[in-house]
């Protein structure tokens, strides 16, 4: 491979990484804004905003052990984990900072709307890490088995075992931490499965399209993956 292409590799991964991190943290920072949609008199989706955002790192993650590899996905994880410990522990801080007399933004106001990121962060961050992890150990096992064939058949048996085991440990720990009531754990935790499945089944076109145009210019092997 070139060098052109070599910067081009890096360049590229390094912007996977900074999506996926971007999507993470805003997922964290609107995640306790719910809203519900009625699909019939007796069955309500019970939704967070921060939906919209996070199940497309689990797009991302899948690109990155497509073309770079299993270790270079992990990597991508834990980097996203440090940053979401940063911004958990500069919340806290800004909210323990004092409002002046006047400000825009008062320490109830502040607090009502980030008071709670700090336990959103912490419960997200434990149920990412694992979810993402499994998404990638799961990612490669089929990889292997279909011997690099059927992108649809690895893309969606990674993301939606992981996804429900975020939607589980995420709710659990905040219905833990007296973010959510309990008695709406098993509907919530059904409504972000239902939600993460239809976003997963959707992402898969996109999944192929990033998958070929890349393998196509770096002109990669069905197997084969970036060395950075």
């Amino acid at each position: 491979m070139s060098q052109k292409l070599k910067n081009q590799a890096l360049l590229l991964y390094l912007l996977l990484t900074g999506v996926f991190i971007s999507l993470f943290i805003l997922s964290n920072l609107i995640f306790l804004k719910f809203f519900q949609i009625d699909l019939a008199d007796d069955y309500t989706l019970i939704l967070s905003v921060g939906l919209i955002p996070y199940p497309l790192t689990f797009l991302v993650t899948d690109i990155i052990s497509e073309i770079y590899g299993q270790k270079k996905a992990n990597m991508v994880v834990k980097i996203g984990l440090v940053c979401a410990i940063l911004v958990m522990g500069l919340t806290m801080v800004a909210d323990y900072i004092p409002a002046m007399s006047g400000s825009a933004v008062n320490d109830e106001t502040f607090h009502q709307v980030f008071g709670l990121t700090g336990v959103a962060v912490f419960a997200s961050m434990l149920a990412y890490l694992l979810a993402q992890l499994i998404d990638i150990k799961l990612f490669h096992f089929w990889k292997i088995k279909t011997n690099g064939k059927k992108l649809w058949l690895r893309n969606n048996l990674s993301t939606l075992p992981s996804q429900l085991v975020d939607s589980v440990m995420v709710i659990s720990l905040l219905s833990l931490f007296g973010a959510l009531d309990w008695s709406s754990f098993f509907v919530t935790v059904s409504s972000l499965f239902l939600f993460k499945v239809l976003i997963a089944l959707l992402d898969t076109p996109f999944f192929y399209l990033f998958s070929f145009l890349i393998k196509r210019h770096f002109n990669l092997q069905e197997m084969e993956e970036l060395e950075l």
